[in-house]
């Protein structure tokens, strides 16, 4: 799907976003404020104690620390579970290079199109977009506003076994099972200013796809520069 990419942006900008996102960066963060927290609670309170002039022992002063030390692990967490998070999916994993995760409820969504691909990937697909999709496809805005997520599903390509007995032949063809996992495109044209715009993913059976497969998305698109890098259009 696109330009091939490093994790360093072409402007030379890492995107932090997946490494934010991740439960153990979230963690070591909370621990370093919790750690913090921790020692200006106890320290503050050997302050008071030093004004109403109990002298602090050098045994003293160790089990401030330690005291620290206990309660920097439960702040630290505390701060994990409060953080919010993007939606996605169950195991909360993003794609390589975009850090696009699966959007919650996204097969809710409406639908923007159907497809047929043949070829190597032979497959029936749909094209589904949240609201703000949705309204720009009805509506033919382009560029796409941000905001703007575009899902796309695969099933193959079977024949209905009920439409041969009908009709003498295999004449109807249904969705099969799942096949060639699931896309998106995400709209930030400040994020992925270098991607057009556009962040992608691919995902199978909920866990992303390599960073190989993702470096080919943008290359993919460009061929579709004239309208915004999408290839699909709304069927009214």
């Amino acid at each position: 799907m696109f330009a091939k990419l490093s994790r360093q942006s072409r402007a030379g900008v890492v995107d932090a976003a997946p490494f934010l996102a991740s439960t153990s960066t979230r963690l070591f963060l909370g621990f370093l404020a919790a750690f913090g927290i921790g020692a200006a609670i106890v320290f503050r309170s050997g302050g008071v104690l030093a004004r109403l002039r109990v002298r602090a022992s050098p045994k003293r002063r160790v089990v401030k620390w330690l005291l620290v030390l206990a309660l920097a692990p439960t702040i630290a967490w505390s701060f994990v579970a409060a953080a919010p998070r993007a939606a996605a999916g169950p195991d909360d994993e993003s794609s390589p290079i975009f850090g696009v995760r699966i959007p919650a409820g996204y097969r809710e969504w409406k639908l923007i199109s159907v497809a047929r691909e043949e070829g190597k990937l032979d497959d029936l697909r749909a094209i589904l977009g949240n609201d703000v999709a949705i309204k720009a496809a009805r509506e033919g805005t382009l560029p796409f506003p941000d905001g703007t997520i575009i899902a796309r599903l695969a099933w193959s390509h079977a024949p209905l076994a009920e439409s041969k007995e009908a009709f003498g032949q295999p004449q109807s063809f249904v969705a099969g099972a799942p096949k060639n996992g699931v896309q998106f495109m995400v709209k930030d044209s400040r994020k992925y200013a270098s991607t057009g715009g556009w962040g992608f993913a691919h995902f199978d059976n909920g866990k992303p796809a390599s960073e190989s497969v993702h470096d080919t998305c943008f290359s993919c698109h460009e061929i579709a520069k004239a309208r915004d890098f999408v290839f699909n259009r709304y069927a009214p």
